[in-house]
């Protein structure tokens, strides 16, 4: 499939069964974001994108040309993505601009939320949380209704959690009914699509961020385990080290400084991972232990061993 898709396209062939083969592959592209290698992954992103381009400016149908606008937003999104995990700023943040420039040539809403999906996203692993509120708003009020206005709104949520803001359980409950409200994802494996189950894992960093560690420590445990498949091979790496993270917060809470320690370096192990995301919730567990356990060399270690990671 994939030989004969990149044969077509490169004979500037923009034909029904080109175009499937291509949605195809897209689609297969964004289900491999979390647990394919980032840099492989950019790659082929950023090749298919070339194709597409090329093939855009060539003379095609309009129901041609709009698919291809909408594959190009796809592309772009995913490699601004993996881009971003490897901590590449500057390209993230080009590949994010043409798949919003893509979005709105396509008139396509879930693609231009999912732009600002990204800029609530930088804003937030960067320290910028009133940028990253005001960037997940402006989606919310373009994505409509898909499933990428829920991760605007825990993405709207994180940010006010770390600014300390209150009544954060109703906005919650605010992204879970419009999850709800909409049908099950076809491959919920897709980086782009939200389903009840992601809803759990971004709610956990809310109630991680509040203090709540009971509900922290069932979403982390459960999310964990959904995402092991019968062989043991985990299924979304990148969450469950996050989720590995919230554990060690709790064990820390409550008072075990070398489960604490242990469990977060477990989490940190994984080949993938996005690195200003793990920046920030380590910085943060960092912090904690330092107010929980002030002094202690353990402590000191786990800060150098981070520093080696």
């Amino acid at each position: 499939m994939i030989a004969e898709l990149a044969q077509r396209m490169r004979r500037h062939d923009a034909s029904p069964r080109t175009l499937e083969l291509l949605r195809a592959t897209v689609e297969k592209l964004c289900c491999q974001y979390s647990r394919r290698d980032a840099a492989d992954l950019r790659r082929d992103a950023h090749g298919w994108l070339a194709l597409v381009v090329e093939l855009l400016r060539r003379p095609t149908g309009l129901r041609a040309h709009h698919e291809l606008l909408v594959a190009g937003g796809w592309l772009a999104l995913l490699a601004g993505c993996v881009e971003y995990d490897l901590g590449l700023r500057a390209a993230a943040e080009g590949s994010r601009t043409t798949a919003a420039q893509l979005g709105v040539e396509a008139e396509h809403h879930e693609i231009i939320g999912w732009s600002h999906e990204l800029t609530a996203w930088f804003a937030l692993t960067q320290g910028r949380l009133r940028d990253a509120v005001a960037a997940a708003q402006i989606g919310q009020a373009i994505a409509q209704s898909s499933s990428v206005h829920a991760q605007l709104i825990a993405q709207e949520a994180k940010a006010k959690a770390r600014l300390g803001s209150t009544g954060l359980g109703e906005l919650l409950q605010t992204g879970r009914d419009k999850l709800e409200r909409l049908p099950y994802p076809d491959r919920p494996d897709n980086h782009f699509k939200v389903d009840p189950a992601k809803w759990d894992y971004l709610s956990m960093d809310i109630h991680r961020i509040a203090g709540d560690n009971d509900l922290a420590r069932t979403y982390a445990q459960t999310v964990i385990r959904d995402n092991l498949a019968s062989d043991g091979t985990d299924l979304s790496p990148m969450r469950t080290s996050e989720c590995r993270l919230t554990l060690a917060f709790v064990a820390a809470r409550e008072g075990d400084l070398e489960q604490a320690v242990g469990t977060a370096l477990d989490a940190l192990r994984g080949a993938r991972r996005s690195r200003p995301h793990l920046s920030m919730i380590t910085h943060e567990l960092a912090q904690e232990l330092h107010t929980s356990f002030p002094g202690e060399r353990l402590v000191h270690d786990f800060e150098e061993s981070l520093r080696a990671i």
